[in-house]
């Protein structure tokens, strides 16, 4: 895979936020970009995220493309393995 751009939305001091991007750094390649969107920056954000965070979303050139939650619990090798399966 070349190029990868995902967006992490969260909040602050949310601890599932804090161990999914911990994840994500683990497994990062340097071709990957991680932008984290603070839903409490946005009222638009807020209202779609809220109740869901954290949200992961692959930027694709037309649209943002929510990636399916992942368990807390789930590992690092796991997130890959998730990544690689729902990834465009």
């Amino acid at each position: 895979m070349t190029s990868l751009e995902l967006i992490l939305y969260a909040k602050p001091d949310c601890h599932l936020c804090e161990g999914l991007l911990e994840k994500l750094e683990k497994i990062r390649r340097p071709e990957w970009s991680i932008e984290i969107r603070d839903i409490t920056t946005r009222e638009d954000w807020f209202n779609a995220y809220q109740y869901e965070i954290p949200v992961l979303c692959q930027k694709l050139p037309d649209r943002e493309r929510p990636l399916p939650r992942l368990s807390p619990r789930a590992g690092a090798e796991q997130l890959a393995k998730l990544l690689e399966k729902h990834l465009e």
